[in-house]
């Protein structure tokens, strides 16, 4: 009878009505029951309850939660993890070693873990024959296409043979003389004039000296090197070929033991300095 009465409270119908204070006229006026103000107020809770949950769940809000990690600790604890994982797999190894050890030193064979033995189908292995005299007719012919061309380079070694290229048009204002200090020839000629290679060549040096300023050095063939001193400027770099002919410095006066614009000319053989005049008319 009790629970008979308390459900028809529930569905009693009221009425809430806002009146103008002034006039006391009606206003806004609802019908409403508690039934229906209870299920109203339970779904605006629970909307508003699930509206602060994702809120909370998607933002950076929830680091305010009491006991949520933060970003940074949940760095640390996935740090921290791998380190631990990897003093694992050290401390594993640490006691495979010792057990190793003691297996030595027990006269035992220690168990090697680290390698299992790889089953090969012998049916799946191909043989192929090695042919040794093919290898040493090649070995053979390569001595001989090697010793041909040495040969053929043994005939430019006649340096009467060996047309050289004029390296500058001047007057000799120094000869040579077999010493240290001068193992080559001055030549004079006009301001800013082009230096060529004597013949064709890589350049093995061109660089900046502090006694013979800008240098070049020229490696030919026939073992022949041609150097060229005192210039003014290098218009090739070491490492480059050059022709005979070809222009690679300004002639000028650079360098301690330069004492006015000129070129000094050396000419190299099997290590041997040679006297330039006896092989180009200056």
């Amino acid at each position: 009878m009790e629970e008979k009465k308390f459900f028809d409270k529930l569905k009693n119908q009221y009425r809430l009505i806002i009146y103008n204070d002034t006039t006391f006229q009606s206003v806004w006026s609802m019908k409403l029951s508690r039934l229906k103000v209870f299920t109203v107020t339970s779904l605006t809770s629970a909307i508003l309850v699930i509206l602060v949950i994702l809120l909370i769940a998607t933002t950076g809000l929830r680091e305010y939660i009491p006991g949520y990690p933060k970003a940074e600790y949940r760095q640390m604890l996935v740090r921290n993890a791998l380190v631990v994982d990897s003093l694992e797999q050290e401390l594993a190894k640490r006691d495979q070693f010792f057990r190793g050890i003691q297996a030595i030193m027990a006269g035992e064979v220690p168990e090697d873990d680290l390698s299992s033995p790889i089953e090969l189908d012998n049916e799946a292995v191909e043989f192929k024959e090695y042919n040794h005299d093919s290898v040493f007719q090649e070995k053979l012919l390569a001595e001989q296409l090697s010793l041909s061309i040495r040969n053929d380079n043994a005939d430019v070694t006649q340096l009467s043979q060996v047309n050289f290229f004029v390296p500058v048009k001047g007057v000799v204002s120094e000869h040579f003389q077999n010493i240290p200090d001068h193992f080559g020839v001055d030549l004079v000629s006009q301001p800013n004039a082009r230096i060529s290679s004597v013949l064709d060549g890589t350049v093995i040096f061109a660089g900046w000296t502090l006694e013979t300023g800008y240098v070049a050095y020229i490696q030919h063939e026939a073992n022949i090197v041609s150097v060229y001193k005192h210039n003014a400027e290098l218009l090739k770099k070491t490492g480059q070929a050059v022709k005979a002919g070809e222009a690679i410095a300004i002639i000028g006066n650079t360098g301690e033991l330069s004492s006015g614009p000129h070129l000094h000319f050396e000419l190299w053989h099997d290590g041997k300095a040679l006297d330039p005049e006896q092989y180009i008319d200056f």
